[in-house]
């Protein structure tokens, strides 16, 4: 009726009538971002198809270009002016002030973010880890530095080049850990970084880089360290933790996050000193030649898909990945790797008649 023609428009004075005498229910916050869609056409109509985007909490590229155009935004100056927010809700505005870098996307994530379904794979992932942390080191009685143990070895999880066969070790030593440093390091950064990414970006993208990072560590050391078995998730988390970081450098003037240098130096200093203790333990003391040879390039393999795919993922996070030409460009790369690697452990370790230690 208010639509005669089927434009699909209609004035937002008519809209704005319309929802006073009905006394519809409406977000008020949806509907000042209606208003702010309308007020950025040239006709000052509001469009149907941005109504129903909209109710449904998903946004529209119409409704970026309203905002980069005119700069309407909410009413309200800053998020961080809102006053008399419960416990949750004050997490979930420090979760956006610390993961997005546009003022409005964060006041679109406070206001449109559910708290179903929660950000269940990190911490999955975490209690998994500790779990079978805690089972291993129970059975052996040992808790540092588990993989001189031959039982620890005999594990169905453990990544080892003479197992290379069992392809789903290449993901399942990412349950494993040597020790409580390792199990306290990763879990703590998968907690304070994942568990926030997860929220923003959903536990698709997340998972799917975390699951990436992981896979890329054991295939770049089962192609530059072949004798080295490998556990641990620190090729997840560095590809959690670089993707963030990356992301927070890209977009450094618009990120609010508090004492963003300082933090950026420290989580930079920790992750460089994991990596120099693995380079260390690698090739300095001596291991015995029976024993496991730690690896280091599971943490810089992990780091390179973060900055990569990472970057990426976590460049806009309403965004549809399949509308990102980069997004294509890094899966074909990543995908060529796989393959490439695939080849490598079918074929390499014979023709280079590599001498691997023998499985347990």
């Amino acid at each position: 009726q208010l639509d005669p023609d089927n434009t699909g428009f209609i004035g937002v004075e008519t809209f704005a009538s319309l929802v006073h005498s009905h006394e519809l229910p409406l977000d008020p916050a949806k509907l000042d971002m209606l208003v702010a869609l309308a007020q950025g056409n040239d006709e000052g109509q509001v469009c149907y198809q941005e109504l129903v985007d909209l109710m449904s909490s998903k946004r529209s590229s119409s409704f970026k270009r309203a905002i980069a155009n005119g700069q309407r935004a909410l009413p309200r100056d800053v998020l961080l002016d809102e006053t008399g927010l419960g416990f949750y809700k004050r997490f979930v505005r420090y979760v956006a002030y610390e993961i997005l870098p546009c003022e409005m996307d964060r006041r679109w994530y406070f206001y449109q973010h559910r708290s179903c379904p929660p950000p269940v794979f990190m911490a999955a992932v975490t209690l998994t880890q500790i779990i079978v942390f805690l089972c291993y080191g129970a059975r052996l009685n040992k808790w540092v530095l588990q993989t001189y143990h031959p039982e620890y070895m005999k594990s169905p999880l453990v990544y080892h080049p003479g197992h290379r066969a069992r392809a789903w070790r290449f993901l399942t030593y990412m349950f494993m850990h040597v020790g409580l440093e390792q199990l306290g390091f990763n879990a703590l950064l998968q907690l304070m970084i994942g568990v926030p990414l997860e929220m923003v970006h959903g536990i698709l993208r997340i998972s799917f880089l975390y699951l990436a990072g992981v896979l890329a560590g054991s295939l770049t050391v089962s192609i530059t360290d072949m004798r080295a078995p490998l556990v641990g998730g620190s090729g997840g988390v560095y590809a959690l933790c670089s993707a963030h970081l990356a992301n927070v450098v890209m977009n450094w003037a618009g990120m609010r996050c508090p004492y963003k240098l300082l933090r950026m130096v420290l989580a930079l200093v920790c992750m460089s000193s994991e990596v120099g203790r693995a380079v260390w333990l690698r090739f300095s003391p001596p291991l015995p030649a029976s024993g496991p040879q730690p690896s280091f390039m599971a943490h810089l393999a992990g780091a390179i898909v973060g900055i990569s795919m990472g970057l990426t993922i976590l460049r806009s996070y309403e965004e549809s990945l399949r509308d990102q030409c980069g997004w294509w460009v890094v899966l074909l790369s990543y995908g060529t790797f796989l393959l490439f690697a695939v080849f490598w452990n079918v074929f390499a370790y014979d023709l280079l008649g590599a001498q691997i230690p023998p499985p347990p």
